[in-house]
């Protein structure tokens, strides 16, 4: 430590005396159904082309199933899951069931937890359905029982229903009294042997149009979300799934960052992940797991640790200690447009160029460059701190595409740089050229290689590949859509073809101008000058634009610039840049979620306040001290900042 130069010592306190400092031991964990540290994973799933009006829905045992209740076509619909419980790689079965003979305006549905019963509730019956399948969790299986229980006596908008996982109880959740209803039932999951506790609990304080309804696993916690909050609230119960006992927890998890307007809400079996389907009848994917660490005192009197989600750091078997120390470096999760934020930093590229229309990093954020139409070049800039456009300074170095293209719009680059490839509204083409060394523009040099683009777009706008160049993608202004290409030799343009697949983006953007993948493929954006916006989808098959479709997802660049022209993330997302023609000027966001730190309650603060979590990538340093063996603990932020 005596080293570092970039921290600020504070309160500095001797680890263990005399004792030789060592390394301590954390043993892992994780908590589920924690409201309180949940953060959005960017990730959702379009129902839509099912029914525009999702309520509803419910996964099977595993989470490889899943399952949409819809008004509209009073049907529920069944879905697969590549990956359990990755709302992003659902896909429909083709397979649905229609309750409309029992229900007309169904709203919920829950499995019986076998998947051998399936139970709807909806506005028109004011009660519950039950109906048997031959084949567990196959709706195509499903059949009405002929049996009901009315619900009618307690509330005639009922918005969820919810079981206890041995099946003796159930509860309904109405939106006239606000409350939820307990029943029970004398033989377990036969609703001909249900019957009312006379048991009820308000949460008209927190919330008076309700919709989602959820338990955790051993019923000490309750969930209720609504739309007139756009929030989901947290109760707990002294007595495990007794409402009588219930009360509201002062938790809560905002919604209105990623969507409004919620409507059904569940839990994955673990409660590590929450997901909400929203009126836009898309369903969003949320983290709700704090990690535990715990810092075994017996150990050592050093530990170290990198937050790789929200954690927790429990204290166990302190004996004769007296102080330790902590060292947590902050991390973050990248690409998140839902809660992107302009970093009010910029960097005018106009004495270069007046209307530029492309920007590309090199691999590790210290070049960067700049294309644009009036000088028909890329000019090059070189940042003394890696993907921070406040240190980017201009190189004296241009390369000029006039003898290809007059009015170039797209450019990429490979993934070392020694290839560069520009695509333009004249020509209708890609072109590529070699840098050696790579991403050096004063070394480019065209390798009388294109590939004419223009049965699938009149003016390309933008091109980008996939992580090992064996895919290219094309956006285009005349069709409004990406188009995709297969290279046999990777990033060889030569070898490129149309793959005859493309997507559409006309019902976001009419004049898109620049597109991007996250760093595994599974999501897309897109930017263009029509909406000043940048728009989010999924794709459940990663870099495969024919399983695309859009997340609902969106952030607004107007303030910035009302004439987008790129769109370009740092390496993990955590950083977005926007180029535009009427300020001629890069702009720099956030697009991250920090994780959070929370720390034990025995530990007292100065002030009484637990210091702020490290963000990402800074390294922070802690001191603990006991002298009662463990009981109680004192905190102080030591260092921070470390380099």
């Amino acid at each position: 430590m005596a080293n570092d130069k970039d921290f600020i010592v504070k309160d500095a306190v001797e680890v263990g005396g005399s004792v030789k400092t060592t390394v301590g031991t954390l043993t892992s964990g994780s908590e589920g159904y924690n409201l309180s540290v949940a953060s959005y994973d960017n990730k959702s799933f379009s129902v839509a082309s099912q029914d525009t009006n999702a309520n509803g829905f419910i996964f099977n045992a595993t989470g490889t199933k899943l399952y949409v209740v819809g008004r509209t076509n009073q049907s529920i619909f069944q879905y697969s899951l590549s990956t359990s419980y990755d709302i992003s790689t659902a896909s429909y079965d083709s397979v649905s069931f229609s309750v409309a003979a029992q229900e007309t305006n169904p709203i919920e549905a829950f499995f019986k937890s076998d998947g051998t019963k399936l139970y709807v509730i909806g506005w028109d019956g004011d009660a519950v359905f039950q109906y048997g399948l031959t084949t567990a969790y196959d709706i195509s299986t499903a059949s009405y029982d002929s049996v009901s229980f009315s619900f009618a006596s307690q509330d005639t908008v009922a918005t969820s229903i919810y079981f206890k996982p041995d099946g003796t109880k159930f509860y309904i959740m109405g939106a006239i009294n606000d409350a939820v209803f307990q029943y029970s039932l004398s033989t377990e999951w036969d609703m001909s042997t249900a019957s009312y506790d006379s048991v009820s609990f308000s949460f008209s304080s927190q919330e008076t149009n309700p919709y989602g309804l959820l338990f955790n696993s051993d019923g000490t916690k309750m969930f209720v979300t609504g739309n007139t909050s756009d929030a989901t609230f947290q109760y707990s119960l002294t007595t495990a799934w007794d409402l009588s006992t219930a009360s509201y927890d002062s938790v809560s998890l905002d919604h209105t960052t990623v969507m409004t307007d919620p409507f059904g809400t569940r839990f994955n079996s673990d409660g590590s992940k929450f997901y909400v389907v929203a009126s836009n009848d898309t369903i969003y994917q949320y983290s709700t797991a704090l990690l535990t660490q715990t810092l075994d005192l017996s150990t050592g009197n050093y530990f170290n640790h990198t937050l790789t989600e929200n954690t927790q750091f429990p204290l166990s078997n302190a004996g004769n200690v007296q102080s330790f120390q902590l060292e947590v470096t902050g991390g973050a999760i990248g690409y998140n447009l839902a809660g992107a934020s302009y970093d009010s930093v910029s960097f005018s590229v106009a004495s270069e160029e007046t209307v530029p229309y492309k920007i590309r990093f090199n691999n590790d954020g210290t070049k960067l460059y700049v294309m644009g139409v009036v000088g028909d070049d890329i000019n090059q800039y070189t940042l003394s701190t890696a993907f921070d456009l406040s240190t980017a300074s201009y190189d004296s170095v241009s390369f000029s595409v006039a003898s290809q293209e007059t009015d170039p719009y797209g450019l990429a680059f490979n993934n070392d740089g020694t290839k560069m490839y520009i695509t333009g509204n004249v020509s209708d083409s890609v072109f590529q050229y070699t840098l050696s060394p790579g991403f050096d523009l004063s070394t480019a040099s065209y390798d009388s290689v294109s590939l004419n683009v223009n049965s699938q777009d009149t003016i390309p706008t933008g091109i980008i590949f996939n992580n090992t160049g064996s895919k290219m993608y094309m956006i285009g202004q005349s069709s409004d859509q990406i188009h995709q290409y297969t290279l046999t030799a990777d990033f060889n343009l030569s070898t490129a073809s149309y793959d005859n697949v493309s997507f559409s983006i006309a019902s976001e953007e009419t004049s898109p101008m620049d597109m991007a993948f996250n760093s595994d493929g599974t999501k897309m954006y897109i930017v263009g000058s029509s909406s000043d916006t940048v728009f989010q989808y999924s794709l459940s098959t990663a870099y495969d634009i024919s399983t695309a479709s859009y997340d609902s997802v969106s952030f607004n660049v107007n303030t910035q610039d009302s004439n987008p022209r790129s769109l370009v993330f740092n390496n993990n997302g955590t950083k977005m840049y926007i180029i535009g023609t009427t300020t001629d000027s890069i702009y720099q966001y956030s697009t991250r979620i920090d994780f959070t730190i929370t720390w034990p309650t025995s530990i007292e603060w100065p002030d009484g306040t637990a210091p702020v979590s490290p963000s990402d990538g800074e390294k922070d340093l802690y001191t603990i001290t006991t002298d009662d063996s463990g009981t109680t603990y004192k905190g102080v932020l030591s260092a921070y900042n470390l380099s």
